[in-house]
């Protein structure tokens, strides 16, 4: 005990030298008398000798003071063989406020994390040295880190995907911008991160930035130039594409109705020898089905299954709402039916389409034979496919069975109904001159936020004349008038 008083009283009286952050090589073999040295080699026998519960309160019993960022981070590269303990340290240090951690302390520790394939640690600490960078910039604060990255990597000797880790963590942050920059400067020192992490740049630039800069940006990081006289795509990356890296372009494309764009993806795919998977597919296919070419449609999807590839929920629902909205209902009825059987089952959306697709050609019975069998199957109808179905019955004279369905939707599946579904029951039930019933009708409309639209005040006027109420149907006219002056006004 008299010896480790003996030391704390050394230590709290020596002025300590801290070490450079780039002498961990040449500190071993200084003279053990640097008091920086004693320490170092201290604490590490404290870690690593004593047991777990009593280590802790020793070292801070030994050194109150705490340590300089270059003490800690050559006491954790001797610990680099195991991270746990290291780990350990770093996060004790920080709970007690015993270090003022810097970009080196983090690059050392995520280091020794990477080394170790703990990842999800290593990614974690990245994101928080970006964050206590002292960087002003957003962009120069990942940069920053990775500098200090690069500067340890060798001494520490770390693994390269840490590098992955760096991009994946600003990718969270949506710093896509550095991302973008710290795969430029790696492949300016001729390394290039996995295609996984690549496949989420890319992704994360076609989700927030679109298709064409996504495409930028994948010719780029993948070393693609221009093609040469023969048609051949020089790549100078040792990564490949593979069919994600192509699947986010086009998605982006997709979101951007860029069909053509879409399409020349698809191509280039192949050209790399990528073998497009069902996503691919959906992607080309949603796109001309959105512009109504199902022909071309139709096409892929009999390349598709020729290159034997199953198709999804999402295909047949592509192919089965493409052909409901050009109201091929025989040839949607054929892609359910297909779906059934191979053992692909049905979803909400399927269901919507076809419902909607027969109300569009007139087919009530279909329809609602088709709904009830969704509701029975508990898919939750939206207001658009109810809206659709009690348009449709009322189009036929069939009112009473267009208020149970909207009666079952708010009912059973707590549905908000939309204006156009007031509209169209209450134009059908002053056509029948039940214009009582459309009264409360229209005081349930007003009471979910509607306004009365010329279209209602029309029907109702229409249902006074039937009844020979031309009083109440001049009153409504007057007041009509004065709805639209105010409208006009305002």
């Amino acid at each position: 005990m008299a010896i480790l008083v003996l030391k704390r009283l050394v230590f709290s009286t020596t002025k300590r030298k801290p070490l450079s952050p780039l002498s961990f090589a040449s500190s071993s073999s200084s003279s053990s008398s640097d008091p920086s040295e004693t320490l170092i080699s201290t604490v590490v026998s404290v870690l690593t000798q004593q047991r777990s519960k009593s280590r802790w309160n020793h070292l801070h019993s030994l050194y109150p003071n705490g340590f300089h960022p270059n003490e800690f981070s050559q006491i954790t590269l001797q610990l680099k063989n195991n991270p746990r303990l290291a780990l350990r340290f770093f996060l004790w240090t920080q709970h007690k406020s015993l270090c003022n951690h810097n970009l080196l302390t983090y690059s050392t520790i995520v280091h020794i994390l990477a080394r170790a394939r703990h990842k999800v640690q290593a990614q974690a600490l990245i994101r928080t040295a970006i964050r206590v960078s002292e960087e002003d910039d957003l962009v120069s604060k990942p940069l920053k880190v990775f500098e200090s990255l690069v500067k340890t990597y060798t001494l520490c000797g770390s693994a390269p995907f840490v590098f992955d880790l760096l991009v994946n963590a600003c990718l969270e942050t949506k710093k896509i911008d550095p991302a973008i920059e710290i795969v430029r400067m790696l492949r300016s020192r001729g390394i290039s991160p996995k295609v996984r992490t690549l496949n989420s740049l890319i992704s994360w630039v076609s989700r927030c930035r679109g298709g064409d800069v996504s495409y930028q940006v994948y010719r780029e990081i993948f070393g693609v130039d221009i093609e040469d006289a023969e048609g051949n795509a020089n790549r100078i990356s040792r990564v490949r594409p593979d069919v994600h890296t192509f699947n986010a372009i086009m998605m982006g494309f997709y979101r951007n109705a860029s069909v053509e764009k879409l399409e020349m993806t698809f191509n280039e795919m192949v050209h790399f020898d990528c073998v497009p998977n069902v996503h691919s597919y959906s992607l080309l296919m949603a796109a001309f089905c959105d512009e109504g070419r199902m022909r071309d449609a139709e096409d892929v999807w009999h390349n598709m299954r020729a290159e034997e590839v199953e198709a999804d929920i999402v295909c047949y629902n592509e192919m089965i709402g493409g052909l409901c909205e050009i109201g091929e209902m025989e040839k949607a009825e054929e892609f359910f039916r297909e779906m059934g059987l191979n053992g692909v089952d049905g979803s909400c959306t399927t269901y919507k389409h076809l419902v909607c697709g027969y109300c569009g050609v007139g087919d009530v019975d279909s329809a609602l034979l088709v709904y009830k069998d969704m509701c029975r199957k508990s898919f939750k109808p939206d207001a658009w496919t109810v809206d659709a179905v009690i348009r449709a019955l009322c189009v036929h004279g069939r009112v009473d069975e267009a208020l149970k369905i909207l009666k079952g939707g708010v009912e059973n599946f707590g549905l908000v109904p939309k204006g156009n579904s007031y509209e169209a029951l209450i134009k059908g039930l002053c056509e029948e001159q039940r214009t009582q019933e459309a009264v409360k009708l229209q005081v349930e409309m007003v009471g979910r936020g509607f306004e009365p639209s010329l279209k209602v005040y029309g029907a109702f006027i229409d249902g006074y004349i039937r009844q020979g109420n031309e009083e109440m149907a001049e009153l409504l006219r007057k007041e009509m008038l004065e709805t639209q002056i105010q409208e006009q006004e305002i």
